[in-house]
């Protein structure tokens, strides 16, 4: 089990470093080039990283909510707007964007630097963003939290390079 939790932390490590070298790399376009609509899923740049912001929230809540105390998962730094789903614009300035990354990342390694070991094998209980019922074990919800993430940061950097700014190196193993 100790290996399982290991794993987690290590992408939560993964995640804060990429996320750091993605919106520096961010920072080399003005915000009109990150909000420009580029032809991805979620349109533009900042957008894309907006929808992580919030899928976070959303998938930490879920998280917060299976019964374990997680001091790390405030419901404060967890909120989002009335009426939001993953389309929503919740964070438009970017260094308020940045600031929510940012403390997002730190809450997620000490979210896992606090987690019960046997966290990973309970049964999740929510509903989705349809409303539909969902139970699964938390360990499924984890690593779908990661890829997710993963995911759509490789859709940033694709971004990045069709406007000219190269993030360098962003696989998991340069990290270790």
């Amino acid at each position: 089990m100790d290996a399982l939790i290991d794993n987690y932390r290590l992408l939560a490590r993964y995640n804060r470093w990429f996320n750091e070298r993605l919106y520096d790399s961010c920072e080399r376009l003005d915000d009109a080039a990150r909000k420009q609509d580029r032809g991805a899923f979620f349109g533009s740049i900042h957008h894309t990283l907006t929808h992580l912001v919030l899928a976070d929230k959303m998938w930490l809540r879920r998280f917060a909510a299976q019964g374990t105390a997680f001091a790390a998962l405030p419901a404060a730094l967890l909120a989002v707007p009335d009426g939001a789903d993953y389309t929503s614009d919740i964070h438009p300035d970017w260094l308020d964007l940045r600031g929510a990354r940012l403390a997002l990342d730190a809450a997620i390694e000490a979210w896992l630097a606090d987690m019960p070991t046997q966290f990973p094998l309970c049964t999740m209980r929510y509903s989705n963003t349809k409303g539909v019922p969902r139970a699964h074990p938390a360990w499924q919800a984890m690593t779908h939290f990661f890829n997710h993430q993963t995911h759509h940061r490789g859709q940033v950097t694709a971004l990045l390079m069709q406007a000219g700014v190269d993030p360098g190196v962003t696989d998991l193993i340069a990290l270790v």
